[in-house]
């Protein structure tokens, strides 16, 4: 780390360059400055020669990044560029934020809308698809284009805001529809758009009768945690029930900065949420997962979903096979805190919605007896409650045991098969051998 002259200076990482050590490109930016979220976006990375200035990037792999921004823009944070280690060609935070050649030779990959949200659009900015619920787009800038995001399609749109006439029109509807109690206000990033704009929103919901509760789908406080202020968080106080859903992918996101930006939402009663996206390269892997969400519940944040990366165009290099988070969730079962388990969603293509991927534990179900799957392998009989209130059938005793293990497990003769070498059940013996409590 590198502390730049002055009290009030703040430290920052000195990046490594692809072939030589670059500093950042702000050596004298004071603490003050660092923590003003308005400097942070006004000193964005925005282009391939922003990121020139900060490592020595060779000519050909310059121009190939440019092609890739001519498609798809370029921007990110000083903050977040700080926590890229650019001597590491694999880092996961660089992943998630520099472009990649990939996106550009993957373009004739997946589709611009797979989950088809305009389709379901009956006025432009709002997608109605599920009853009960729709979804604003109420601005297409982001202070940072993740490489990842669903909606690369409207970054060609360039970074306006919704007007208060397109706003109107979404609210408008709302009315109208009287079954949507819940509302979900994304864009782009809903929290990069002044307070009085995210205050008017806001008010204008809260005039909705039916309306209960009001979503903010945003990264600031992974990408830009300084924006999380106190005018902020007023607002979001005065017009509560408010959730917020955030997108930690990795565990280093998760910094000091973040998590005093996820208090600050907590003490003004809005509680944080957390929607990683698998993403190959970067989280795929059990351990990197159940850290990830450990870090999050010690900074009370839930870890609510893990996403299966979209179908978009030019996202396949981050896109994993489903038995992929299936083998991550059946690794986070029974070695750490239910707490710390999300839900493993995709969005299917064609508006189909989220759709819930777990590990099979239900091996066999049956009328008097369902057979079940624990994270330890061991397979266990569960008895079913009778509907008509009669006694389970029974096995009868006179009969010879059946030689076949599973059919006794069918029939009761056997509660549970235990896998040979299963360690709980050694520990058990040893407690038992002992005569200890505990070992």
């Amino acid at each position: 780390m590198e502390t730049h002259p002055g009290d009030d200076a703040v430290p920052l990482r000195r990046p490594k360059g692809r072939t030589a050590p670059v500093g950042l490109p702000w050596p004298q930016v004071s603490r003050e400055q660092w923590n003003d979220y308005r400097w942070q976006l006004s000193h964005r990375i925005t282009s391939v020669d922003d990121l020139a200035g900060l490592c020595r990037i060779p000519a050909e792999e310059a121009q190939r990044l440019s092609r890739v921004t001519d498609i798809y823009r370029l921007g990110v944070t000083p903050y977040f560029l700080s926590l890229i280690r650019f001597d590491d060609p694999d880092d996961p935070i660089a992943r998630q934020s520099i472009p990649s050649a990939e996106e550009y030779f993957g373009a004739e990959d997946g589709e611009d809308d797979p989950l088809e949200e305009e389709k379901d659009m009956p006025v432009p900015g709002l997608t109605h698809r599920y009853p009960d619920r729709c979804l604003m787009v109420v601005t297409n800038f982001c202070s940072m284009y993740c490489r990842h995001c669903t909606r690369k399609r409207i970054w060609a749109l360039g970074e306006a805001a919704k007007t208060e006439f397109e706003l109107s029109k979404m609210f408008a509807y709302i009315r109208r529809h009287e079954e949507i109690r819940d509302v979900i206000v994304s864009g782009g990033d809903p929290l990069t758009l002044p307070t009085d704009r995210v205050e008017y929103i806001l008010k204008s919901l809260r005039k909705i009768p039916h309306v209960e509760i009001i979503r903010i789908g945003t990264r600031v406080p992974v990408v830009l945690p300084m924006r999380i202020d106190d005018e902020l968080c007023a607002v979001l106080e005065k017009y509560g029930p408010i959730w917020l859903n955030t997108q930690f992918n990795h565990p280093r996101e998760v910094t000091a900065e973040a998590r005093q930006a996820c208090e600050r939402l907590l003490r003004a009663g809005v509680p944080v949420n957390n929607q990683t996206v698998l993403l190959k390269g970067v989280n795929d892997h059990a351990e990197i997962i159940r850290k990830l969400n450990t870090e999050l519940l010690r900074a009370k944040v839930r870890p609510y979903y893990l996403f299966q990366c979209d179908m978009v165009r030019g996202l396949n290099h981050f896109r994993t096979r489903l038995s992929k988070g299936i083998q991550i969730m059946e690794a986070l079962r029974g070695l750490t805190s239910g707490l710390a388990i999300p839900s493993y969603v995709v969005d299917v293509p064609g508006g189909g919605g989220k759709i819930p991927l777990m590990p099979n534990y239900i091996l066999s179900m049956g009328e008097d007896r369902t057979v079940l799957r624990n994270y330890e392998g061991i397979i266990v009989s569960y008895e079913e409650a009778r509907d008509d209130g009669r006694p389970s059938a029974r096995v009868d005793s006179a009969l010879p045991p059946p030689r076949n293990d599973v059919y006794r497990l069918l029939t009761g003769e056997v509660r549970a098969l235990i896998p040979a070498g299963n360690e709980r059940m050694a520990r058990r013996k040893r407690r038992c051998e002992s005569g200890s409590p505990s070992t």
